[in-house]
């Protein structure tokens, strides 16, 4: 029997984006197989380090050691206040300096050109540069100069990268967005000032990419600040919990298209 190739969708949400991995844990968990990912920003993140082969053990150790102090390194700001080479080498160094194709699955790594608006996705080429451009919240981090164009976050262009997979050969997307609007937000900095509005400019958008997907999970992270690195356990369990939530419905959707 015919099996169909299974897509997951990670969008873009800051520290929120870890809950990525506990819907990956409750996914390989529950025997669902992953063929392919198109990740956002921090969705980006995820994916490359899980396309990497790191473990989920390994990978849950990391991300509730990671801290702010890892990867911010604030330069004079002139296009952003963090340059992004700490990050970059962070990513270089837990993927192995492997290029995209060189991953467990296929990966699409989403940024955006600042320069034409287009989405971009990489799907060849280093994973540190694809992913440094897609995590370049603009305003915050520096963005990434590659080939000519000057790109930023995954996030301004398509949040929750549902056409991406299915462009990359999913029958089924699985699509996991951590980034609704926290209402009645504590705005204390240009950071949060800039998040939040990016949550919001993309509120509306999001909702057309859900019914794109096979299947949705919002796992209930608003509660968190997407800057704060601090209740990264929680942030994953409750990745977890929903998607456990969203099982039956992913296997039915399973079963429906092998008919």
């Amino acid at each position: 029997m015919e099996h169909p190739k299974i897509g997951l969708a990670l969008g873009s949400g800051g520290a929120r984006g870890f809950a990525h991995l506990g819907v990956i844990k409750a996914l390989k968990d529950a025997g669902i197989p992953i063929h392919l990912i198109a990740g956002s920003s921090m969705g980006a993140l995820v994916a490359s380090f899980y396309g990497a082969g790191i473990d989920m053990e390994r990978l849950y150790k990391l991300s509730t050691a990671f801290k702010r102090k890892y990867f911010l390194d604030f330069t004079v700001p002139k296009m952003g206040f963090i340059s992004g080479k700490k990050v970059k080498e962070f990513i270089k160094v837990f993927t192995h300096g492997k290029n995209i194709e060189e991953l467990d699955i296929p990966i699409g790594i989403v940024a955006t050109d600042l320069l034409t608006g287009e989405k971009v996705v990489f799907q060849t080429g280093p994973v540190a540069d694809a992913v440094r451009a897609s995590i370049s919240i603009p305003g915050i981090f520096v963005p990434e100069k590659y080939n000519g164009r000057i790109l930023v976050d995954g996030g301004v262009s398509d949040r929750v990268p549902v056409s991406v997979a299915k462009e990359m050969g999913a029958d089924i997307v699985i699509a996991v967005d951590v980034s609704r609007v926290k209402r009645n937000a504590e705005i204390l900095s240009i950071y949060d000032v800039i998040m939040q509005s990016i949550d919001i400019m993309q509120a509306e958008i999001i909702n057309n990419r859900e019914i794109a997907a096979s299947v949705m999970i919002r796992p209930p992270v608003e509660i968190y600040s997407s800057r704060a690195f601090t209740n990264i356990d929680e942030i994953i369990n409750l990745g977890e919990e929903e998607a456990k939530k969203s099982l039956h419905q992913i296997k039915t959707v399973i079963d429906q298209w092998k008919g």
